[in-house]
């Protein structure tokens, strides 16, 4: 069973000295030249790496990967940022991967970034999404500007990446200090994440650092430092080594000519996807069959940043803790209050499994993102009282879906067709057209399947294995005494703090049942589940005398997979999957040379089932690095474990039918 990634998770300790520099207290160094900080990261870093000309080189949708060992303060990052935006065209873009064993608070990031006053815009636009950086991978959006950090071990990080890297920057702390970032293994890990003459650079000029970076296969030499360092490394890679995956979850070699998308579905993942698309340069079409967006599962009134984890570091729960991050980031742009609330989430120890369940958590993760409190602090925090203490998860809080939907698709490249409803998916010459009946409703060279379980409507789609969860909320009108309540609340279900009067209390969990339409019998289930939150919250919203008839309420259908982890990623033909892949019924070892037959470019999001206010909007981003041969915004595994042909995998190995 893999262990949690969080496992030795700390911040940077730092230490002040006279002059407003911080240096670290775990490992005796400083982050940055105490002479001039932007002087250091130009000659040591962008100018042996070329960046200025290889950014006014860009063509039209072109990017260069850049990647660095040591994020400390971003001082590397934003220097390139800002190079970026005085030499690169307006069509062009820049991705930034980083790892970062212990990354700054925000406060002392926000005290670090302050010495430079030339780099204040951009330090800023960092410093609004500096929130929620806990273990594992974080996405970040600039614009033009992407910034993946990886938190964590470097080794480690390294190893789960996918991505083809232009540039690497060796910014760790000094060798003696840190041995760690200049071992062997990792120069190796370097070499496996590089693009074919990808370059490097590093303030080191060791005798072992260029040695290993030699067995690795960088060409390296020595030129001058700057100030009292003699010498820096400047090297380039010479021989690209092998890290081709899997056939069937190889990235599509097919590159349409035109840079459009066709999305159907208008819920979080479609808006999601059309969002990242459009953020790269895509024109995108996206169609809703409702007349608005978020009329379906993504339409609640409040939906809730529930982390649902696992301390055994389990594929779900990856993907969960760096969507949490992407979430949080995203939900600044929507009004405080009204759109969003970071109001903390409770989740309480209400019977033996869960105490068990939440002293695992504990032991597994950062008291940043999760701490255990009693129920006296429990009480302290939601403002009304409890039978028992539980889990807080301070970042947390509710959103309402449909603003950030609206949010998302709010960029001239996006265009919404309201009510249209393809029943037909053809593919002609290099387009695929979206039909309903006769009627060509549009086309575009790729297509995102993003309707929750309709998007297994189509006969292309039609073996993706989608199961449809009735559930149902109840909005209860708050009372002068229910106001009181200042956290989300969740146990079997959730209640929330009011938004725009009223609370929302649900969701129920229901598959056999069908009905769209509100049911008096699942108001009472949920009132029933409000009182095993709080009985005192039950009493102040006046529960007992609620009508079930008269109240409001919202029944809409999730959407999930077998195994409970989204569909995200392209779509291939089965039955000739089946064929190409047949050996793996005898032996499950092989990997067979012979290429995916995918239905190229038709590509599905789906399966978010209760997670989605959480997953979904990072899925944009999974699927825009499939289509633009990024790298992947989670580790290489997570991707897999959310790719659909995992499902036709299964059945070929299991030999299901």
């Amino acid at each position: 069973m893999p262990a949690p990634i969080s496992t030795g998770f700390q911040h940077a300790e730092l230490d002040w000295d006279e002059n407003g520099q911080p240096q670290s207290r775990q490992y005796n160094d400083v982050y940055f030249s105490r002479g001039s900080g932007i002087a250091e990261t130009t000659h040591v870093f962008l100018q042996p790496n070329r960046l200025a000309e290889r950014f006014a080189a860009l063509h039209a949708g072109e990017r260069l990967v850049i990647g660095e060992t040591g994020f400390g303060t971003g001082l590397s990052f934003l220097c390139t940022w800002a190079l970026f935006e005085r030499t690169a065209p307006d069509t062009g873009f820049l991705h930034f991967v980083s790892v970062e064993k212990h990354p700054l608070t925000r406060d002392d990031l926000n005290r670090a970034l302050a010495l430079w006053p030339e780099l204040q815009d951009e330090a800023r636009q960092l410093l609004d999404q500096y929130v929620a950086i806990n273990p594992g991978f974080q996405q970040f959006r600039f614009g033009r500007v992407t910034l993946t950090l990886l938190v964590g071990d470097a080794l480690d990080r390294l190893k789960e990446l996918d991505a083809r890297v232009d540039a690497w920057f060796l910014d760790g702390f000094a060798p003696p200090k840190n041995p760690d970032m200049w071992q062997p293994e990792l120069f190796g890990q370097l070499a496996r994440l590089s693009a074919p003459g990808a370059t490097l650079a590093t303030f080191s000029s060791a005798g072992s650092v260029r040695r290993a970076l030699k067995e690795a296969g960088f060409e390296v030499k020595r030129i001058p430092g700057l100030g009292h360092k003699w010498e820096n490394l400047q090297g380039q890679l010479a021989a690209s080594a092998d890290s081709s995956p899997s056939p069937w979850f190889a990235r599509p070699s097919h590159k349409p000519a035109q840079r459009k998308a066709l999305v159907i579905g208008a819920g979080l993942a479609g808006c999601a996807s059309a969002a990242s698309l459009a953020a790269r340069g895509w024109q995108v079409a996206l169609l809703e069959r409702h007349d608005d967006v978020a009329q379906e599962g993504s339409g609640n009134p409040q939906g809730v940043l529930y982390l649902k984890l696992s301390a055994h570091g389990t594929a779900l729960s990856q993907l969960v803790g760096s969507g949490f991050g992407y979430t949080r980031r995203l939900l600044h742009n929507l009004q405080h209050g009204q759109d969003w609330d970071a109001c903390g989430v409770l989740q309480l120890a209400f019977d033996d499994k869960e105490i068990v369940r939440q002293a695992a958590l504990c032991d597994a993760f950062p008291p940043s993102l999760l701490r255990a409190v009693p129920r006296e602090e429990a009480e302290r925090l939601a403002g009304v009282t409890l039978e028992q203490g539980g889990l807080f998860y301070p970042n947390a809080g509710w959103a309402h879906p449909p603003a950030l939907c609206r949010w998302l698709i709010k960029h001239p490249a996006i265009e919404l067709f309201r009510h249209r409803q393809p029943l037909e998916l053809r593919r002609t010459g290099e387009q695929w057209q979206a039909l309903a009946g006769d009627e060509l409703l549009a086309e575009a060279p790729v297509v995102i399947l993003a309707g929750a379980a309709d998007a297994a409507q189509f006969s292309q789609s039609a073996w993706l294995p989608l199961k449809r969860i009735r559930g149902q909320i109840s909005a209860l009108p708050a009372t002068e005494a229910s106001s009181a309540l200042r956290t989300v609340l969740c146990a079997k279900g959730y209640v929330a703090p009011p938004r725009e009067g009223q609370h929302t209390l649900g969701a129920s969990f229901n598959f056999a049942e069908t009905d769209p339409a509100p049911s008096a019998a699942e108001h009472r289930s949920n009132l029933d589940m409000l009182k095993e939150i709080s009985s005192d919250l039950h009493q102040r919203l006046e529960a007992d005398t609620c009508d079930v008839g008269q109240l409001h309420g919202r029944v809409a259908f999730r959407c999930t997979s077998p195994d409970y982890l989204p569909i995200i990623g392209a779509l291939a033909d089965p039955e000739r999957f089946a064929e190409a892949y047949a050996v793996l019924a005898k032996d499950a070892r092989q990997i067979p040379d012979e290429p995916c037959p995918w239905l190229d470019g038709l590509y599905v999001n789906t399966a978010h089932g209760s997670r989605g206010l959480i997953t979904a909007p990072l899925s944009g981003e999974l699927l825009a690095a499939w289509l633009n041969d990024e790298p992947l915004p989670v580790p290489r595994a997570i991707a897999e474990a959310c790719h659909p042909n995992r499902f036709l995998l299964r059945k070929l190995i299991r030999r299901t039918d």
